[in-house]
């Protein structure tokens, strides 16, 4: 492979996460939960619309976790990845498409709409994923990783802004009102998400053996690897009890990112103000995770991990008594300045605790973990709004899982993690055939 064609199968490779992220921003945690709760859920109480949306997002979350295994099974195989990346993508660029024509108070449709946009953009992802080690080799790898998640902050950013200044001017694009540049917001994620699609479809070649016929069928190797993940992972008890601790406090995280919009809704503010709030964040978060990273490697990921999780339970009590759009915009502000580092720290202190030599089998496994992230958290929020009749409630039930996050990664010990793995390649090597 020249190197110019190598960087044509890179940028492509990297432009599916320029354009999907449109999709996260825009419609996932931008305007479907606002449109959801001033024009789909017309008329319900803030605590049924909050109920309502969290319960979506939740049943989003639980497909996704479904399909996991049994999709990056087949991602496995070879070449089947971008065919089942153009379908998940097919998929959720269609139901992005018909969310505008759903019409006033058909709360279910739109639930209905937006969960299977989510289970495509979530698929989609797994498929992408396993393209990366056929784009690049593993001297730069770590680059091209960058730089598609960097790509992603600004293909998001870059149309959310856009989709933000129509929402708030409508009449400069020759629209009406709100109401008609959420629909176009819509539509012109879907039109991006499409777009940047198509250069991967192109250009990306795939590498690995075709799929052979007449082998264990994908939903069975599916589970059977998953099963096999999760009786190594028992072995190292440090690592489950990692993972335990990371999905509590992770899914915390999840959830005051998709939840935010509909709680500042409920509180009173205006549809404008929360969403410039959401673009703050957005722009806070990409610098400040590349500083919080600094500050992780000077303390260390464990304490910067729990500067993090502070921060969010501090910010959430203040959620709790929010009272003004200036508590919203310096509870974005401080969201952002961790989002990003409560992340990365996550995932580098994930590995100096796993076997060097089964990285990729491991991180699958914690890839898996942050996906079933966001299942428990907006649930327990609409739950908790809907049975105490208050919002605020639902914001603080929260609290509980950061808490339970941090206390689980108290007991998780690095050094005796490194005990573990020795002694688990010890023992491999007794039980080497070779000896």
């Amino acid at each position: 492979m020249s190197e110019n064609r190598g960087w044509k199968q890179i940028v492509s490779w990297s432009l599916y996460d320029f354009g999907n992220s449109a999709f996260a921003t825009t419609v996932m945690v931008g305007f479907f939960p606002m449109f959801f709760k001033g024009y789909w859920s017309q008329g319900a109480d803030v605590t049924h619309s909050t109920f309502y949306l969290g319960l979506a997002n939740s049943i989003a979350s639980i497909l996704v976790v479904i399909l996991a295994p049994i999709l990056g099974a087949i991602a496995d195989v070879g070449r089947a990845r971008k065919k089942f990346l153009a379908l998940f993508a097919f998929i959720g660029i269609s139901m992005t498409t018909a969310m505008p024509l759903v019409g006033e108070g058909r709360w279910v449709v739109a639930s209905v709409f937006f969960v299977m946009a989510v289970v495509g953009f979530s698929g989609g992802n797994v498929f992408y994923d396993s393209l990366l080690m056929s784009v690049t080799d593993e001297s730069r790898v770590d680059f091209v990783s960058a730089l598609g998640y960097s790509l992603g902050y600004l293909g998001g950013g870059l149309l959310f802004a856009v989709n933000v200044w129509m929402y708030m001017s409508p009449a400069s694009f020759g629209l009406s009102g709100p109401e008609g540049a959420v629909r176009i917001s819509f539509l012109s994620a879907a039109l991006w998400w499409g777009v940047f699609t198509v250069p991967l479809l192109l250009f990306v070649r795939e590498s690995g053996p075709s799929p052979s016929p007449g082998k264990v069928s994908f939903v069975s190797r599916g589970f059977s690897q998953l099963s096999s993940n999760f009786r190594e992972v028992r072995k190292l008890r440090i690592v489950l009890l990692f993972l335990v601790g990371y999905w509590l406090y992770i899914d915390g995280v999840h959830t005051i990112i998709r939840m935010a919009i509909d709680y500042g809704l409920s509180m009173g503010l205006r549809p404008e103000s929360v969403v410039i709030a959401l673009l703050i964040t957005q722009f806070v978060g990409f610098p400040s995770a590349i500083v919080f990273g600094k500050l992780g490697e000077k303390l260390g990921p464990k304490i910067g991990i729990y500067i993090g999780i502070s921060v969010y339970i501090a910010m959430t009590v203040k959620g709790y008594f929010l009272r003004t759009e200036t508590d919203f915009f310096t509870i974005a502000v401080v969201v952002g300045m961790v989002q990003g580092g409560v992340q990365s720290l996550s995932r580098s202190f994930y590995t100096r605790i796993i076997p060097p030599d089964r990285a990729a089998e491991f991180f699958g496994f914690y890839n898996m973990v942050g996906k079933f992230a966001a299942v428990l958290g907006p649930f327990l929020m609409g739950w908790m709004a809907l049975v105490t009749g208050s919002p605020r409630s639902g914001i603080l039930s929260i609290v509980a899982l950061f808490v339970a996050g941090g206390i689980l990664l108290f007991f998780v010990d690095e050094e005796k993690g490194r005990e573990m793995l020795l002694e688990s390649r010890k023992q491999k090597a007794e039980t080497s055939p070779e000896n």
